[in-house]
């Protein structure tokens, strides 16, 4: 009988190429699995509840693996943290149902994307300076005419491999954390290459008063990335979330 074991974790993206293996760079994904791989001793993969790119932190990100044997899940968290770099920390092992899906059965994630105008050495790598003063108020409403779309191609990164760009948006909301710093938290049952970076880029445009809300909403029903905004940096972006029905 095969185990299956969800693992839950946390990482600083700042020196990776993203979650994902890719061929020319350190990625989250393959430091994990290296780990597990040297201390199970045998070739062990990883499969994440989604992908993060370059850059982009994860305050919560979970994934599983499989093995033949049941395992000292408590063991493999200590041993873990003790073999991974400083910027990556297991929080929980624990084993499933063999059929439970880190990717498929997930119902929401929430992401998390911060915009300062000062000039911080010390959130350099996690809030995108932006020296100007944005329509937050206008922003928020924009925000709320994306609950009523569900069709995101606009916002999707081209020539993905997924079979549909709807989405379920389950919240969306500017937050002021404090005099020059706020926060974009949006939540939905999936999200699409690239498109929490493309909507902030979009909003973005609206608090500047370069796009008024009906351009914005015109925008979405085109279907077209070529008219949204651009993609932000991906240094401000935090996976902070992920549900499971069980």
């Amino acid at each position: 009988m095969t185990h299956r074991f969800f693992i839950y974790l946390a990482y600083d993206g700042t020196d990776y190429c993203g979650w994902q293996i890719q061929p020319n760079g350190r990625s989250v994904q393959e430091e994990i699995s290296t780990a597990l791989s040297t201390f199970l001793r045998q070739d062990i993969l990883i499969t994440g509840a989604g992908r993060t790119d370059a850059g982009v932190h994860a305050r919560m990100m979970v994934a599983h693996f499989d093995f033949p044997d049941a395992l000292d899940t408590q063991q493999i968290v200590f041993k873990l943290n003790r073999m991974l770099p400083q910027d990556i920390v297991i929080f929980n092992v624990a084993e499933v149902d063999p059929q439970a899906h880190a990717r498929f059965d997930a119902t929401y994630r929430t992401y998390r994307y911060y915009v300062t105008t000062r000039k911080d050495p010390f959130q350099r790598h996690y809030a995108w300076r932006l020296p100007m003063t944005l329509d937050y108020k206008k922003m928020n409403e924009a925000a709320q005419h994306l609950f009523d779309y569900t069709d995101f191609t606009s916002f999707s990164k081209l020539h993905t491999d997924v079979k549909t760009n709807d989405c379920k948006i389950m919240a969306a909301e500017w937050v002021q954390i404090d005099d020059t710093t706020w926060c974009f938290m949006i939540q939905a049952d999936r999200f699409l290459r690239n498109m929490v970076r493309a909507i902030v880029g979009s909003l973005v445009e609206v608090g500047r008063g370069k796009w008024t809300i009906d351009e914005f909403c015109e925008m979405i029903r085109a279907k077209d990335r070529s008219q949204a905004g651009m993609s932000v940096p991906g240094h401000a972006l935090f996976l902070e979330d992920i549900g499971y029905p069980y």
